[in-house]
C-alpha cells in the first residue's frame, strides 16, 4: 500500500498548528506510531476495519479505540441502541431513566457496591473517585500505584524533584499549570513494593486518607501485594480505590477484582463498558459514596443519554456471548502464532500482557526504532499495528490469518535489518515517540 499523498498525515500537520498537541489524546498522536506517515484520521470503521481519508482500507491490530471497543467498531446491537436513543432525544430537562437501570446493573454485578456515580471519561472518573474519598476521609494526601489520568491531583506527583510518574506508565509528564501548593499530596509507590507503601504510611499516615491503584496493566494481578495493601488500608482507615478503567471487562464482565475475592471501597470503571461511547462509573460502598453529597460534584453532560444506553447494550452482549472468554481465546491464538513466527525466524520479540491485550517488546537498544519500522511496514501491508493489540470480537480467524501473514513478512524484514545493521536506513520518517513530548 502506498503511503504517498497521505491526506491524513497532511491534515495532522495542519492540526498541530491550530490544536495544541494536535488532538485530544496522547495515545492517538501520529508521533506515537509513525511520524510523518501515520494516516491519523478515519472516515469509517466497522468491526476491526478502518477506512482513512483516502479510502485506504486497514485492519486494526493496534489500540482499537484505546481499548474501548472490545466488541468491535460500530457493533450492531450497541449502535442500534444509541441511534434509537438519539432519535428519541438524548438530552432534555428531565433525566433519562437508563441511568438508574445502569446503576442497578453495576451493583448487581458488583455485589459489594451500594452506590454509583456516572461520568463520561476515565480521567474525570478518577478525579471524582478521589474527591469522594477525600470528602469521606477528611484527609488530603493520596498514595497511588499506576496511571490515573491528567488531573491536578495526579500530576502534582511531579512537583517534587524528579520524574516520579515515569515508573507508573508515562515519562516526561511535566506538572505545568498544577498549583505548587499541591506538592507532596500525591505519593507514588511501585507495584509489588510493599515496603515502599509501608514507608509512605509511616511518613504521611496522619494525613493519608486515600489509596488508588490499578488491579493490573501489563500482566496478571499480583494478588499477594494487593491483599497486603488492602490490609494496611483497613488497619489505617484509608479508603482503597481500584482503578479498573483499563482492566475492567478484560478478564471478566465488570472489574477484574471480582475474580480474586477482594473488595475495594471504591472501584472506577470505563473504557470497554460503552464499546466506544463515552461512559464512566464510580461505584462504591454506601457510607463512602454518600460523602459525594458533602461536596459539589455536578456536570450537564453526565446526564446525556447515549452513554447509558450504550453501556446497557454492551453489558448485555458481554453476558450473553461470554465476551471475555472469547477475548482470551483470540488473544491466546494471536500470541501463539506470533511466538511461533518469531521462534522460526530467530527474532527475540517478547510478548507479555494478559491474553486479551498482547504487548510486544522489541529487542536490543534499538527497540523504539524497530517498533517504528514494524509499524511502517505493517501499514504498507494494510494493517494498523504498534506494540500493543487490544483484542476484540471482530478479530476473526480470517482477520488473524491476514495479520499473521503480514506479521511474518515484517518480522523477517526486521530480522534481516537487525543482522545487517540497517534498521534506520529503512525508516522513511522519524522514530516514534515513547512518551509525552512537545510537538512544535
Amino acid at each position: 500500500m502506498s503511503l504517498k499523498n497521505n491526506s491524513g498525515a497532511q491534515l495532522w500537520e495542519k492540526a498541530k498548528k491550530i490544536i495544541p498537541g494536535g488532538n485530544q489524546l496522547l495515545s492517538k498522536r501520529a508521533e506515537m506510531f509513525l511520524p510523518k506517515q501515520w494516516p491519523a484520521y478515519y472516515k469509517k470503521a466497522k468491526g476491526c476495519e478502518i477506512w482513512d481519508l483516502d479510502d485506504n482500507h486497514y485492519l486494526d491490530f493496534s489500540i482499537m479505540g484505546i481499548g474501548t471497543c472490545s466488541l468491535g467498531y460500530a457493533h450492531p446491537d450497541v449502535t442500534c441502541s444509541v441511534v434509537d436513543a438519539v432519535q428519541s432525544g438524548s438530552m432534555t430537562s428531565l433525566n433519562c431513566y437508563e441511568e438508574v437501570e445502569l446503576a442497578e446493573k453495576l451493583i448487581s454485578i458488583h455485589s459489594w457496591a451500594e452506590g454509583v456515580r456516572f461520568t463520561r471519561t476515565g480521567g474525570e472518573s478518577c478525579a471524582l473517585a478521589i474527591r469522594i474519598a477525600r470528602s469521606y476521609s477528611g484527609k488530603n494526601k493520596v498514595a497511588f500505584c499506576g496511571y490515573h489520568g491528567w488531573h491536578d491531583w495526579y500530576l502534582a506527583t511531579n512537583l517534587s524533584s524528579g520524574d516520579k510518574l515515569k515508573d507508573q506508565l508515562l515519562p516526561g509528564l511535566a506538572p505545568s499549570g498544577v498549583p505548587a501548593q499541591l506538592q507532596d499530596t500525591a505519593l507514588p509507590f511501585k507495584e509489588g513494593d510493599i515496603e515502599e507503601f509501608k514507608r509512605i504510611i509511616a511518613e504521611h499516615g496522619d494525613d493519608l486518607g486515600v489509596v488508588m491503584m490499578e488491579v493490573f496493566r501489563h500482566g496478571m494481578p499480583n494478588m499477594e501485594f494487593i491483599h497486603e495493601v488492602k490490609a494496611l488500608c483497613e488497619l489505617n482507615n484509608i479508603v482503597l480505590i481500584f482503578d479498573e478503567i483499563s482492566s475492567g471487562f478484560r478478564l471478566n464482565t465488570g472489574g477484574a477484582h471480582l475474580l480474586f475475592d477482594i473488595e475495594p471501597d471504591i472501584c472506577v470503571l470505563g473504557k470497554a463498558m460503552g464499546n466506544g461511547h463515552p461512559i464512566g462509573a464510580v461505584i462504591g460502598k454506601k457510607v463512602i459514596m454518600d460523602a459525594a453529597q458533602k461536596s459539589f460534584i455536578s456536570s450537564s453532560y453526565w446526564t446525556e443519554r447515549v452513554g447509558f444506553v450504550a453501556a446497557l447494550a454492551t453489558l448485555k452482549v458481554f453476558e450473553e456471548q461470554n465476551v471475555c472468554e472469547q477475548l482470551q481465546s483470540i488473544g491466546q491464538d494471536l500470541k501463539t502464532q506470533m511466538s511461533q513466527v518469531c521462534e522460526k525466524l530467530d527474532f527475540n520479540l517478547k510478548i507479555i500482557g494478559v491474553d486479551s491485550v498482547p504487548i510486544l517488546l522489541f529487542p536490543t537498544e534499538q527497540a523504539l526504532t524497530l517498533k517504528t519500522l514494524y509499524t511502517q511496514e505493517m501499514l504498507k501491508r494494510g494493517v494498523l499495528a504498534s506494540n500493543v493489540i487490544y483484542v476484540s470480537l471482530a478479530h476473526s480467524k480470517e482477520k488473524r490469518r491476514i495479520f499473521v501473514k503480514a506479521f511474518t513478512d515484517v518480522i523477517s524484514l526486521l530480522k534481516r535489518a537487525l543482522v545487517e545493521n540497517k534498521i534506520e536506513s529503512l525508516l522513511e520518517g522519524p522514530v516514534c515517540h515513547s512518551g509525552f513530548e512537545r510537538l512544535n
